[in-house]
């Protein structure tokens, strides 16, 4: 193990009588800042469906977490020593694709915002943001849905829209051109909370229809444009300009 992989024993035993316990999201840090590392650890126990299985203070030492523990979701740091986040990143991506990403970042470099995403990270936090929209993105992310909030998508969106800039959106199987079939009006207001991070019920209940409706349109989307995941019609959003409608 390397010295600044650090792996939480887990504390799962079941008294008897005991009802059993929430489905828990597995966390795993990584910061060079132990102060940070220690308040997000802190801000993370106050919840009850979360717990921090293992932290990590340089890029090689949290691609062996990773492998060691298998988190459902991974906080990466972008600026730490050995390795940065970015490498990191796409070293996990590679071994690891269950693993679910969000970037935590200081930076406001919009060009390591556009790389991080075309990477397959599923989130990416500024660490100014406040603790609760933290929280909220952990879970948004292992619901499997992807987390930008309105400053980072705004970053994005211009890099994506500058000259030269493109978006190539890659499927589990190693990526081939989109069809970009027209979307309907309902269509791309339902692309657009999906790149908010909308979940299909909340979709639902903005749009006055069924959630079974909204399946079938997000059936119908993923068919014409030719994408597999909700990160994948995330990105085509940002790279259309879809996310601002809606």
């Amino acid at each position: 193990m390397l010295s600044g992989t650090v792996i939480m024993e887990p504390n799962d035993t079941l008294i008897e009588g005991e009802l059993p316990k929430v489905k828990m999201i597995r966390v795993a840090i990584a910061d060079d800042h132990p102060i940070v590392r220690d308040g997000l650890k802190k801000l993370l126990a106050l919840e009850s469906d979360v717990e921090v299985i293992g932290e990590a203070g340089d890029g090689r030492a949290v691609i062996e977490l990773v492998q060691q523990t298998d988190p459902d979701v991974l906080l990466l740091d972008l600026r730490m020593p050995n390795l940065d986040g970015l490498q990191a990143l796409q070293t996990i991506q590679q071994t690891n694709r269950r693993t679910r990403v969000i970037i935590l970042t200081a930076s406001d470099d919009k060009n390591e915002f556009v790389q991080a995403m075309k990477l397959g990270c599923s989130g990416i936090v500024l660490k100014q943001t406040a603790p609760d929209l933290i929280v909220k993105s952990i879970r948004k992310v292992y619901s499997g849905e992807i987390w930008l909030d309105s400053h980072t998508t705004a970053a994005v969106m211009r890099q994506f829209a500058s000259p030269g800039a493109e978006l190539t959106a890659q499927n589990s199987s190693g990526g081939k051109q989109r069809e970009r079939s027209p979307l309907s009006t309902r269509e791309r207001e339902i692309v657009a909370l999906v790149a908010q991070g909308y979940k299909n019920k909340e979709m639902a209940e903005k749009m006055f229809i069924s959630e079974q409706t909204v399946k079938n349109h997000l059936h119908n989307i993923f068919d014409k444009l030719g994408v597999s995941d909700r990160l994948e019609l995330a990105l085509y959003a940002i790279h259309k300009g879809l996310h601002m409608q809606g």
